[in-house]
């Protein structure tokens, strides 16, 4: 077999052009950033030749980026998937040995080690919601925050809303599958559905139309539900929302980590995440799942709300523990 030579840079922009056609664009985001470290490792070992690669190489690599990174086993598994895909595609096109992703070794995962467990807790859902119900009611925060808790949408269906979607009269909004025009939902038409929405969640989203939310369409004409002066909110907007939110000094005006508030890195804008307290919209997810089942909301009920298989919710969402899931079984006995 001949190879073909091809640097690293060279390879990845190209890797990621082919499967454009075959993945979502955060897919291709995802991929990016988690080969972005074997870039730096090619520049730092002078590899500007892919040709160059080989199974010892690949688990020095391994090795550098677990010292270089101090990442966890998830990520390093993550990352060495990622490569082992990219290298098998490196093979197709002459540029290392067909059978060099064989070689590119990941750590198995143990039970429970791929189980993340933040999650926004009930009673700093109630703080923060009282906070914004008071302070900055039907704000496009309060609005956010209401959605992502009570209705447990991922943050890509939050994307996806159009005003004509939510329905005020009959109190629920529609979550569609639109990748047309860039606002693709998680499971794809699978993961359509109407969720119902309570007064208080209502009563936010029409005021926020009424008198809040920017009037202004989209680049396809469509009327997104959450905007900003310039057109629908973007995602990283919106997850800003959530971190900038749950930081305690915004809603209760005290840090509990001993920061000043005003010299503290996570009150500049862009970087809220910083703050130790603060958490992504996955765990307002994960934490009103786990508020609905608590208060005996039926298991295939959350599953079907929140678009999520009763599988995948027991292992990564349910965070209550032994005791509490027997007292909520115990309710059911007394029928018995």
């Amino acid at each position: 077999m001949s190879l073909e030579p091809i640097t690293p840079t060279q390879a990845l922009e190209m890797y990621l052009a082919d499967r454009e056609s075959e993945v979502t664009k955060s897919t291709i985001r995802s991929h990016r950033s988690r080969l972005k470290p074997f870039l730096r490792w090619c520049n730092e070992k002078d590899i500007d030749n892919l040709n160059e690669l080989t199974g010892r190489l690949l688990h020095e690599y391994r090795l550098w980026r677990r010292e270089e990174g101090d990442i966890n086993v998830v990520t390093e598994k993550t990352q060495m998937d990622t490569l082992r895909v990219f290298v098998r595609w490196l093979g197709t096109v002459d540029a290392v040995e067909t059978d060099l992703h064989t070689k590119v070794l990941s750590p198995d995962l143990k039970s429970g080690d791929n189980v993340r467990t933040v999650m926004l807790e009930d009673e700093e859902a109630e703080e923060l919601l009282s906070y914004l119900s008071k302070y900055q009611y039907a704000s496009r925060a309060h609005v956010v925050v209401a959605l992502m808790w009570h209705s447990m949408m991922r943050l890509g269906a939050i994307h996806s809303l159009d005003k004509p979607d939510y329905n005020s009269e009959e109190q629920y909004i529609r979550v569609v599958h639109r990748p047309d025009t860039d606002t693709p939902i998680k499971n794809g038409k699978d993961g359509e559905r109407h969720v119902a929405l309570t007064d208080f969640v209502c009563d936010i989203i029409d005021s926020w139309i009424a008198d809040k939310r920017p009037d202004v369409t989209d680049e396809y004409g469509r009327e997104p539900l959450i905007t900003t002066t310039d057109g629908r909110a973007h995602l990283t907007t919106l997850r800003g929302d959530c971190y900038r939110s749950t930081r305690p000094c915004f809603y209760t005006g005290e840090c509990p980590h001993d920061r000043t508030v005003d010299e503290c890195v996570a009150t500049d804008y862009g970087s809220e995440s910083e703050c130790p307290s603060s958490v992504s919209p996955h765990a307002f997810r994960r934490g009103g799942i786990t508020h609905h089942l608590t208060n005996d909301v039926p298991k295939n009920v959350v599953s079907d709300r929140a678009n999520v298989s009763t599988a995948v919710l027991d292992r990564h969402y349910d965070q209550r523990d032994e005791q509490e899931k027997m007292e909520n079984r115990r309710e059911y006995l007394d029928n018995i």
